[in-house]
């Protein structure tokens, strides 16, 4: 493949890096992943013997944003992973690769002597994890490189590294030296949207109108900034809630948040022919309205008759009544209620456990609906009641974390089951550019 070469603040933050950390942060396709790339190999052609390590939240992700980029640029000859090894090699040089998704992941580096260090996504790994990678980094002239995107202003990674940079090249371009007892060896590249020479401005704005509020500054504008307010700061009813559903080219799934004492809420979701993710339905049992519980055998009957009577569609009948019944190709169930799960099994339901990864979730969802591309049916009203409300927890952004407050969020989590649990379904079709 071709490979344009840096210029601007990419090629200035190559040239810059040669602190013991240096870290490239800010936007989204800035181009901060590949100057990091770009300096990471010249070291590894460079650095004497020793171990050599890359990093990241897990293996798949380390694979999906980094290898699979220098596999393409160089070649399987050049950039090799072995399969179940934990092993890389790259321009002949081995190098260990790790995944560090909780605090035990320190005990994967304890007792390496590295050389050299990539991290990619270090606001995602666990401090202790972090702590741990830095103190094994003792041969001389030891370096590490490494990505983020921005996080919380009261998250360790700015607190007590970013901000004690001796070396920063700003958001603004800006050469910024400092010196003191606090500072650290630590070469720091902030990077914005638009220091990438190479984006057009059509995919600029694209990528621009698919982010609001709280994710447009950090993943376009490149700013360290809390979550507060409303998380759907984009909701408007009148844009995004329809009385009429397209045909539709396909039914993704019902997704379910599942309870018990607490409300069990379920989404229909399907694929329009206008190439727009549409929530056609819901059903919803809360307990302590109707001063019942419900068995899970009961619950799957009730959902199974509220398949069973969804109106089709743009599918009148002669008469002027709906065809009705739809067959989800999921039914999606949130990840902690196994025995749920294993009722729909036995009515041969299809169940299959929800992606619960929250803030990615949370992201998706809110790109959708700020693109225009997912739409609420007035048939809703449990759900459409709960969108507006939908805020970021205080407390927890205090201590640097991004938290929606655990409260009537029974039906957007089913939503977030939904949306995330099939993106691969429906991503072709309506194609986001949300990866961070």
């Amino acid at each position: 493949m071709s490979i344009a070469p840096l210029t601007g603040k990419g090629l200035e933050s190559v040239r810059l890096a040669d602190a013991r950390i240096n870290l490239w942060e800010g936007s989204v396709r800035s181009s901060k992943t590949v100057s990091s790339l770009m300096r990471w190999l010249k070291f590894v052609r460079e650095a004497p013997p020793g171990n050599l390590l890359m990093t990241g939240k897990t293996e798949r992700t380390l694979k999906r944003n980094v290898i699979d980029v220098l596999t393409e640029w160089l070649g399987p000859s050049r950039c090799k992973l072995i399969a179940g090894s934990g092993e890389l090699w790259l321009l002949g040089r081995r190098v260990y690769v790790a995944g560090a998704n909780d605090e035990r992941a320190q005990e994967k580096i304890r007792g390496l002597t590295l050389v050299g260090a990539y991290a990619d996504e270090v606001s995602t790994l666990p401090e202790s994890y972090w702590s741990m990678l830095l103190t094994r980094l003792s041969v001389d002239g030891a370096k590490l490189f490494g990505t983020t995107n921005p996080d919380s202003p009261a998250h360790w990674l700015l607190k007590d590294y970013l901000q004690r940079s001796s070396t920063w090249l700003d958001h603004s371009g800006q050469l910024l030296r400092s010196e003191g007892e606090d500072r650290l060896d630590l070469a720091r590249f902030s990077f914005r949207l638009a220091d990438n020479p190479y984006l057009s401005t059509a995919y600029i704005d694209a990528l621009s109108s698919e982010f609001t509020g709280l994710w447009r500054k950090r993943f376009i504008e490149g700013l360290w900034v809390a979550a507060e307010g409303a998380i759907y700061d984009m909701w408007d009813e009148q844009r995004h809630v329809v009385d009429i559903i397209p045909p539709i080219s396909q039914w993704l799934c019902a997704a379910i948040d599942y309870g018990t004492s607490n409300p069990l809420h379920a989404v229909l979701l399907g694929l329009g022919t206008d190439s727009r993710l549409y929530v056609v339905s819901e059903w919803r049992h809360d307990s302590r309205q109707a001063h019942r519980q419900m068995t899970d055998a009961e619950y799957t009957e009730r959902v199974r008759e509220w398949l069973q009577e969804v109106p089709v569609p743009a599918s009148r009948r002669p008469d002027g009544t709906w065809l009705r019944g739809v067959q989800p190709r999921y039914m999606i169930v949130d990840p902690s209620a196994a025995s749920f799960r294993v009722q729909l099994h036995r009515e041969g339901m299809n169940p299959v456990a929800g992606n619960n990864a929250v803030l990615d979730g949370i992201r998706t969802v809110s790109s959708l609906m700020a693109a225009g591309r997912l739409k609420v049916s007035r048939d809703c009203p449990a759900l459409l009641a709960e969108i507006p409300g939908y805020a970021w927890d205080d407390k927890a952004a205090r201590k640097g974390e991004d938290k929606p407050i655990k409260m009537a969020d029974h039906g957007l989590d089913a939503l977030r089951y939904a949306v995330m649990t099939t993106r691969s379904l429906w991503h072709s079709s309506i194609p986001l550019a949300i990866a961070a």
